[in-house]
């Protein structure tokens, strides 16, 4: 890489003649007695550290400073931020600038970059917390790379799932440092691996104790040398390369079904780039960012990001934590409620009538608990910790120590109620009462206790442990504490609230019962199951609306129905002979073991996917005009809570209401 020299009429804009630096600066350059410079990025009034064009070209002059000083023999960057290594670029100068200033950007950082690893000093890179996009492409311009062990570490290159490559030369650098099956899987999920994780791929060369970070960096540095042999793995050569990158793309058409294009960028460009030199590698990167980040798939990309950026971001906040839950019902709902918290440090006192039910729901979140160890999402020690905090009673116990109670019971107008009316003389004066009703009105439920201000709604999606988004439904009634406080625990249990008012289905269920029904009736009319449900899985949905039913169950999918209104009367002869989906193994499908479903030919019936789509956007309009939500907080909702296809923004931005 070294040896690589750079045309420097290709990396325009240039770099070298911006000497003065911004204020206020967001590096700090100080050189210690061994001769090794510690750079530390700090941007100033912010919790983050992003590229821009401003700390690009700071960063640049600091790279001046370390190659003029003769008395700097290595060169470390750190941050000083407690979370945040290096957050990546500055999205919102991606999204807002014109075509040519986000060229230049490109440029800029690409030159930058290369100049980092050219440096005739050892280079590395201390991260600690999370260094993702930009970051990870700053420290694979540096020699060498260690971590800190704790759980904000996190490293990666997300950049596919905003639309976008990496292309300050993260497609060109990481193949040639860890491999072609393992850059193309970092590229293309886009997930953040944790340090182990990096350390197991070679990204970093060690894991190590935050406290001793620094010291094994200055350690680790003046042990480096420029002179590092050039490795080849197997698998960038040819033509094994070519047979791995025609596999990755069998498999990412199967998975997106071609209507993303970033991840298919993304490999043609990682391919491309083995078999061309650096200069051209990052050309290609350029070029190929730019034709991605114009598109308006990427546009709405980014801004669904901002959007979710936004409602985890709040300002609201609550006068009391809530590090004590009481959660009633241990069926699907409430255990998995009841798992969810006491993973996130939550004690969870897990309440049912029945036993049978209490040892049931016990046995799920064990179950969850299990399969997060498996995925090597928690340890073993932290599972065993999760599963202290939780507490189960079949007794009416009193419940005055909990901050929050969730009840999770059947999705009974009148059986809620009575739980409500149970609960309200055994919980404290500040207690937050709230239902996870998915279409019940919340402020009919609040009538049966004296303090209705405390009464609010928490619809948490199943399975809880992957869906991101936590409906927060006020009634006319229900206080701004209320509010804060449940906006302020949704995010420290890490979901994405979206606050709507109280009106039957709420959002999400507002807008998806309408579909489900509609593909119901044309079931009905003639058209075969696999037939409509393939048109809307080539419209980018995750499960088609029919087998969605299966999942959901006919007959909670019918009483849901009945909540808004809506006519379910078609679902009826199927829920009379006992087919209620996947639960009772047949439904619109058979879903007896070892039977298979293969793809149906949909070509010749896009008019399916247009009307369904279409409801579901006139019904979002409908939820729009009644102001029970903003468009903003619409189109999340859908893409969290249904699984909308995010490139197309949501159901009022596929319809052009909202941009």
């Amino acid at each position: 890489m070294n040896s690589l020299v750079l045309d420097p009429t290709h990396l325009e804009p240039p770099v070298h003649h911006h000497r003065l630096l911004r204020q206020p600066e967001a590096f700090h350059l100080h050189v210690d007695e061994k001769g090794i410079a510690w750079l530390t990025f700090d941007s100033p009034e912010s919790q983050a550290n992003v590229f821009n064009e401003a700390t690009l070209r700071e960063l640049d002059d600091h790279l001046d400073a370390v190659e003029l000083d003769p008395s700097i023999h290595a060169l470390v960057i750190r941050s000083a931020k407690e979370k945040i290594f290096i957050a990546g670029a500055d999205l919102k100068a991606v999204r807002s600038l014109p075509p040519a200033e986000v060229d230049g950007l490109i440029r800029l950082g690409q030159a930058v970059f290369s100049r980092l690893a050219s440096l005739p000093v050892p280079t590395l890179a201390a991260i600690h917390g999370a260094c993702a996009g930009g970051g990870t492409e700053l420290t694979l311009a540096c020699d060498a790379r260690i971590a800190s062990d704790d759980n904000v570490t996190r490293i990666g290159l997300p950049e596919t799932q905003l639309g976008l490559i990496p292309a300050w030369g993260g497609c060109t650098r990481l193949p040639r440092l860890i491999g072609l099956r393992s850059a193309l899987d970092m590229i293309l999920s886009g997930k953040l691996l944790s340090a182990k994780d990096a350390l197991k791929r070679g990204l970093i060369a060690k894991v190590v104790p935050k406290d001793r970070l620094e010291a094994e960096a200055g350690h680790i540095v003046l042990s480096l040398t420029k002179s590092r042999p050039h490795r080849r793995f197997w698998d960038t050569l040819w033509p094994i390369s070519s047979i791995i990158g025609w596999q990755t793309r069998r498999l990412l058409l199967a998975k997106t079904r071609g209507l993303y294009a970033a991840p298919l960028k993304a490999l043609e460009t990682v391919l491309t780039a083995l078999r061309l030199n650096l200069e051209t590698a990052l050309e290609l990167e350029r070029t190929t960012m730019l034709s991605l980040a114009q598109s308006e798939a990427t546009v709405r990309l980014i801004d669904l990001f901002f959007r979710k950026e936004a409602a985890s971001k709040s300002s609201a906040s609550s006068p009391h934590q809530i590090s004590r839950v009481a959660v009633i019902g241990a069926g699907v709902m409430g255990s998995g409620i009841a798992q969810w918290l006491v993973s996130r440090g939550i004690h969870v006192l897990m309440c049912d009538v029945k036993p049978e039910a209490i040892a049931a729901g016990l046995a799920r979140v064990n179950e969850r608990l299990s399969e997060a160890v498996k995925r090597r999402l928690m340890t073993k020690q932290q599972a065993r910790e999760a599963k202290d905090r939780l507490a189960v009673t079949a007794e009416r116990v009193p419940l005055t120590s909990y901050h929050l109670v969730i009840e999770a019971a059947t999705e009974d107008i009148g059986l809620k109620k009575k739980i409500f009316a149970d609960i309200a003389p055994r919980v404290s004066e500040d207690t937050l009462l709230a239902t996870n009703t998915s279409a019940l009105g919340i402020r009919e439920i609040a009538t049966a206790v004296p303090m209705p201000d405390r009464v609010i709604g928490l619809h948490f999606f199943n399975p809880v442990h992957r869906m991101p988004l936590v409906e927060i439904i006020a009634h006319r009634e229900t206080s701004d504490i209320a509010i804060g406080a449940a906006v302020a625990f949704s995010r420290a249990i890490g979901k994405t609230p979206v606050v709507v008012k109280d009106s039957p289905g709420f959002v999400v269920n507002r807008i998806l019962t309408p579909y489900l029904m509609e593909a119901v009736k044309l079931h009905a009319q003639g058209h075969p199951a696999a037939v409509i449900d393939e048109a809307m899985l080539d419209f980018g949905m995750p499960m088609g609306p029919l087998r969605l039913l299966d999942e959901i169950g006919l007959d909670v999918a019918a009483h849901v129905a009945s909540t808004l209104h809506l006519d379910a009367s078609l679902l009826t002869p199927m829920i009379g002979k006992g087919h209620l989906g996947v639960k009772t193994g047949r439904g619109f499908y058979d879903h007896s073991p070892g039977i298979k479903h293969p793809r149906t030919s949909w070509a010749h019936v896009p008019w399916l996917q247009d009307q369904l789509a279409d409801l579901m956007s006139d019904e979002a309009k409908k939820v729009l005009r009644e102001d029970i939500a903003s468009a903003a907080e619409i189109d999340l909702a859908m893409v969290l809570g249904t699984g909308y296809p995010p490139f197309r923004g949501g159901p009022l931005s596929h319809a052009r209401v909202f941009r």
